[in-house]
């Protein structure tokens, strides 16, 4: 069956009622970590809260007040999974977290029509995509691209998207004939109903499930960040669609003035402004090790030349060492070792080892 969610893709608000809510169990993800949650699964007559599915990630709303933590498509129903239980047979209103939504309505259509022109302009089919918190991937079955071809691509889809091409939905019967023509990654096996086909008029026409919008010009604009070598020799193609294209920017912006700020430099001179402090610093890290050794040395001259220098041997100092200054601290071959400043542990412990009989104190940070 198709939810309401499908068939109007722009609706925000609708009532229904409640079908059954049954004790249940979630996994949700909080700060990057699957949490386990008890609460109860709810089915209703209809739904404007698209379950999770064809790449696309679930809505986000309120049912009867009641926050919907998640929505995952059982068959031909949907779960919404919240944290307290409502009636059978109690009427509903369905809210729904709109920007979430159009944010993947965006993406999905932008998916589909850089997928089309992608195969059209360059035969490159896509095996699979990812619709991200921050941006999404098409996985494109080619080991690499051509220089140029990425640029072309998305000039070829922003002009589609200024020509203000609609976007339909049509069901069609599983034995149509026309079902054949379109573009599929083929059916979930407990697939129920009508195919849905999401044709974009004289592109693209390919058998999805998600939401759409109903005209490119709704995707605003698509910005193709560029490409990263993916598995079995495919090519992940990354790219934003719509609002976070204006999100992207005004980000970057803040990026470029906050530099320009500590740099003191305009925009176009950040790389070089911060590669020559990455190698200043370099050169400043290999002086102070050259100092730190030239230390080590004369700490340990100081040490072997003493009368009463005696058996034990202390040092406390705040910069770090490296292996080689370890080495020259060791010179004097003390029993004891009392070392109070930020050392490489499993350095100092191999060195000391070779100094059959003597003992060795670690005290403050190590690393």
């Amino acid at each position: 069956m198709a939810f309401q969610c499908q068939r109007d893709c722009y609706m925000q608000e609708f009532d229904t009622c409640v079908v059954s809510c049954v004790p249940g169990e979630s996994t949700l993800e909080n700060n990057g970590k699957k949490d386990k949650l008890k609460g109860f699964n709810l089915k209703l007559k209809d739904t404007i809260l698209f379950p999770e599915g064809g790449g696309q990630p679930d809505d986000h709303g309120t049912v009867g007040g009641v926050p919907v933590l998640r929505v995952l498509r059982q068959g031909p129903e949907a779960v919404h999974f919240i944290s307290s239980a409502l009636e059978e047979g109690q009427e509903v209103h369905i809210k729904l977290d709109w920007e979430r939504r159009f944010d993947h309505m965006q993406q999905h259509s932008g998916q589909h029509l850089i997928t089309a022109l992608a195969d059209a302009m360059f035969g490159y089919k896509t095996t699979s995509w990812d619709l991200g918190r921050q941006r999404s991937s098409i996985e494109l079955d080619t080991a690499a691209v051509k220089p140029g071809e990425m640029e072309a691509l998305e000039a070829a889809v922003n002009e589609k998207i200024r020509a203000h091409i609609p976007v339909t939905v049509n069901l069609l019967s599983i034995d149509d004939p026309a079902v054949e023509k379109v573009r599929s990654r083929g059916l979930p096996d407990d697939h129920a109903g009508p195919i849905r086909i999401i044709d974009i008029e004289g592109v693209d026409a390919n058998m999805c499930c998600g939401t759409h919008v109903s005209n490119l010009s709704h995707l605003q604009v698509i910005k193709i960040l560029g490409t990263e070598k993916g598995k079995k020799n495919k090519t992940n193609l990354i790219f934003i669609a719509g609002s976070r294209v204006l999100k992207y920017a005004e980000k970057s912006y803040g990026i470029e003035k906050s530099l320009t700020g500590l740099l003191k430099t305009g925009a176009d001179e950040h790389v070089d402004a911060v590669d020559k402090l990455q190698k200043t610093i370099k050169r400043l890290q290999k002086s102070n090790l050259i100092i730190l050794r030239e230390m080590a040395v004369l700490i340990a001259l100081n040490f072997k030349n003493k009368a009463d220098r005696g058996n034990f041997f202390s040092l406390h100092k705040l910069n770090r060492i490296d292996k080689k200054g370890c080495q020259l601290i060791l010179l004097p071959c003390p029993d004891v070792f009392l070392i109070t400043f930020p050392i490489f542990k499993s350095s100092i412990q191999a060195l000391v080892s070779r100094h059959v009989g003597a003992t060795l104190l670690l005290v403050d940070r190590m690393c």
